[in-house]
């Protein structure tokens, strides 16, 4: 088959000028390249047990018209020289390489996804991150913080379900965000006139000024102030500020944590982001009033360790607690997401 394999390469390749060079693989299969004059280099393996992967590389202005026939024409012989006798048969999209927009982000258990973004349109790095905001044709600007999609114009679904799914009445009410510096809790909130709102984000001049600037549809006008008729936007660490209000006895009747998601594994360099969390969680609870709730995201529902570990967590705390939690689809995220309730015994 190797043999066979490595003939019709040389049909069609040697057809597009292509030099080959044979690898040894100390008999695991059979690799061998093939370089053209114009930039192309195909990369042909075959494997012991039967896969062949088949690697065309080329530069963005190639005939890639060209190219998809040669690779048509490549499938067709191999079916003929088989007798049809392929398990299967895939052709992946062209993957882009060094763009000037990166356009591929994981999502939480790992999984590559290209996304349609063809612009930055803010780029910053503050004393904690990486931020970026890019424009999506499908949807929006989205927040990239650390690599990691934060959150999208069209992902309202996100804050619906961090504030109660619509089954809250925060009118009049005392509610404390920790994080959210897009803004899309805020905005949401204040629509239905709560008593005061505290936002605790520790990024301001970062994370707040390009949401401000680019994602209005998200956080619409409520970022261009500090102060508004019923909310305050504190620029400070939150866990000190935490430690001060459960000193104060202060207490809210909401308290919702846009900080992170749930870290998703207890590996050596997580354990600083668990012992975080535990403390946010902890004194989270101690500042909500005792019929108040606690909100907040925990991360994709494919990662059922992370998300018992979390439970764990909840099970631990000082103050006990009972908790529920509802998943999500968050256009963006491309996968399901799980958010908590929490509230006290």
């Amino acid at each position: 088959i190797i043999i066979l394999y490595h003939h019709i390469f040389l049909i069609f390749l040697q057809r597009q000028e292509l030099a080959e060079t044979i690898h040894d693989t100390n008999g695991h299969g059979y690799l061998a390249t093939f370089v053209g004059k114009n930039g192309r280099l195909v990369i042909l393996r075959v494997h012991s047990h039967g896969l062949v992967t088949i690697d065309l590389q080329c530069y963005e202005d190639d005939n890639t018209a060209q190219l998809d026939n040669l690779l048509n024409a490549l499938e067709k012989k191999l079916k003929v020289l088989l007798n049809d006798n392929v398990a299967r048969i895939k052709k992946l999209p062209a993957l882009v390489r060094g763009a000037k927009v990166d356009r591929y982000w994981p999502t939480a258990d790992g999984r590559l996804v290209e996304y349609d973004v063809d612009e930055v349109v803010y780029e910053e790095d503050s004393a904690y991150q990486n931020i970026k905001i890019l424009h999506s044709q499908q949807y929006g600007n989205i927040l990239v913080l650390d690599g990691d999609v934060n959150l999208a114009e069209s992902d309202l679904a996100y804050t619906q379900a961090i504030t109660g799914s619509g089954k809250e009445n925060y009118a009049g009410k005392e509610v404390l965000i920790l994080g959210g510096g897009d803004g899309g809790i805020l905005a949401e909130l204040v629509k239905q006139k709560p008593k005061m709102i505290t936002m605790v984000e520790i990024s301001f001049m970062k994370v707040i000024d390009g949401c401000k600037m680019h994602m209005r549809k998200t956080c619409g006008n409520t970022l261009d102030t500090l102060r508004g008729d019923c909310y305050q936007i504190l620029i400070e660490d939150c866990v000190p500020l935490l430690k001060k209000y459960v000193q104060e006895g202060r207490t809210f009747d909401y308290v919702i944590n846009d900080l992170t998601a749930i870290p998703i594994s207890t590996a050596p360099e997580e354990d600083s982001m668990w012992e975080f969390l535990r403390l946010i969680l902890d004194l989270s609870i101690r500042v909500l009033h005792p019929k108040g709730k606690y909100f907040t995201q925990g991360n994709s529902v494919n990662l059922t360790e992370a998300l018992s570990l979390y439970e764990e967590q909840l099970e631990k705390l000082s103050c006990p607690v009972e908790f529920r939690k509802e998943v999500v689809c968050v256009p963006s995220y491309l996968e399901q997401w799980v958010f908590y309730t929490a509230w006290k015994k």
